[in-house]
């Protein structure tokens, strides 16, 4: 589904990806781990065009991510992202945040761009707030109604940018809910996460970064439970360490 080769990008004379090489195939969970700056979030920009590269490829679907082309659109209807913050228009409800894109983007009719968002709503838990502003919502809330705005537009997978990381930390077990119940039925994810255990349980691979590089690959399993490079090894027992 996703098929990165050779990725490289820069900002200036930062290298931020350098030689990244990595796929996701159909209904599979990969979790993106690493420090922060190691460019876990321009990865998932690059994927879906949000960002241009200046080398490899990126591939979703078969059809390459370019920016630059027209084309860009229908790849980008592939592929849906939640971003750290929600980003939700803050006027307008939690449905109406819902039914813009596949409205003004597909051509939707309203009615049943409606009855798709409410039952969205019901899937990430929020029946009966349709008529909430973003306002009104828990940090929680607003991320799940940041997911049915992603699922909204049908997409054949989803890109999550540290869902979790924005929430006080009695929230983040509500949002890791939706996305084991995404899991469990089959939709193909990429998640920049913290949250090992999430990634212990549901990821299918796991992928490690540091400085723009994949150091470690493979089976979730093996890699949080069994790390080969070092590297791996001083991140996991920093992050894993108890507090206290």
């Amino acid at each position: 589904m996703i098929e990165i080769d050779n990725l490289q990008k820069s900002f200036g004379a930062n290298q931020v990806l350098n030689g990244i090489t990595m796929r996701v195939d159909e209904g599979e969970v990969v979790c993106v781990i690493g420090p922060s700056g190691s460019g876990k979030s321009t990865l998932l920009r690059c994927v879906n065009g949000l960002e241009g590269y200046q080398g490899g490829t990126v591939r979703v679907a078969g059809q390459q991510v370019d920016r630059t082309r027209p084309e860009i659109r229908a790849v980008r209807r592939q592929v849906s992202m939640v971003f750290q913050r929600f980003n939700l228009f803050p006027h307008r409800t939690a449905l109406g945040n819902i039914i813009e894109a596949p409205i003004f983007a597909l051509g939707e009719a309203r009615a049943s761009a409606e009855a798709h968002g409410r039952a969205l709503l019901a899937r990430v838990g929020l029946a009966g707030r349709e008529g909430a502003w973003p306002s009104e919502l828990s940090g929680g809330q607003q991320q799940r109604v940041a997911i049915a705005r992603a699922l909204a537009m049908r997409p054949r997978a989803v890109l999550f940018d540290e869902p979790t990381s924005a929430l006080d930390p009695e929230l983040v077990g509500e949002v890791l809910a939706v996305m084991r119940d995404l899991a469990r039925d089959g939709m193909t994810m990429m998640v920049v996460t913290h949250e090992m255990s999430f990634a212990r349980e549901v990821a299918d691979r796991v992928v490690f970064m540091d400085a723009g590089r994949v150091v470690e690959a493979g089976a979730a399993a093996a890699v949080l439970g069994a790390p080969r490079e070092p590297r791996t090894q001083d991140f996991l027992r920093r992050v894993l360490q108890p507090l206290g």
